[in-house]
């Protein structure tokens, strides 16, 4: 089985997992998460592969990290992740990329991600539930961060910090690449 297609069913597996837990039909998920219930029926039954932006509205609209989505196993009490077992979520033909690189899920779901920008690349994302905190930093360039329509530059050696309740993206104006670390705090699903 390919990498691929173990991520596949580990996802259809978990998402049915989470949606369960939470007490949740398909179509209550997918009011919530602004998903399809045809999407939702697809990964479920491990038929489809979603975008990035799918998955985290699923992780969101059932409270858990994207890593609760994706992880094949329970996690012992020290989870290691090595780089192989790292989950590229998505790229550019440019070579920009981000990597989850672990997740938990206790007390609310918390991320951190690696990310690499090609200079001209950018990524957007949807608002996520109020309270989710972003924290980054970025180690090499200069990112241009908009929150809620407003730029930021964040230049190598600088670290922000934003509620991402609101649209926002990362944005690569420079000449060279950028590479950044965040972590991502969701507040726990009620």
């Amino acid at each position: 089985m390919s990498d691929l297609d173990q991520l596949t069913q580990s996802l259809a597996r978990n998402l049915k997992h989470w949606r369960g837990e939470r007490g949740l039909t398909l179509d209550a998920l997918a009011a919530r998460a602004g998903v399809s219930r045809g999407m939702i029926i697809q990964i479920e039954q491990a038929r489809t592969n979603p975008s990035v932006g799918t998955t985290v509205k699923l992780a969101d609209a059932l409270g858990v990290s994207i890593a609760a989505l994706l992880d094949a196993e329970q996690p012992p009490q020290v989870r290691l992740v090595p780089p192989e077992k790292a989950v590229r979520m998505w790229s550019t033909s440019t070579g920009s990329h981000t990597t989850l690189l672990v997740g938990a899920d206790s007390p609310g779901p918390l991320e951190l991600w690696s990310w690499h920008l090609m200079p001209g690349d950018s990524s957007a994302s949807d608002p996520h539930p109020d309270g989710t905190m972003e924290l980054l930093h970025v180690t090499a360039g200069v990112l241009t961060l908009l929150v809620d329509g407003e730029p930021h530059s964040v230049p190598a050696g600088t670290s922000a910090a934003f509620e991402a309740n609101v649209a926002h993206g990362y944005r690569n104006d420079g000449a060279e690449a950028v590479d950044m670390t965040m972590a991502v705090s969701v507040v726990p699903a009620r």
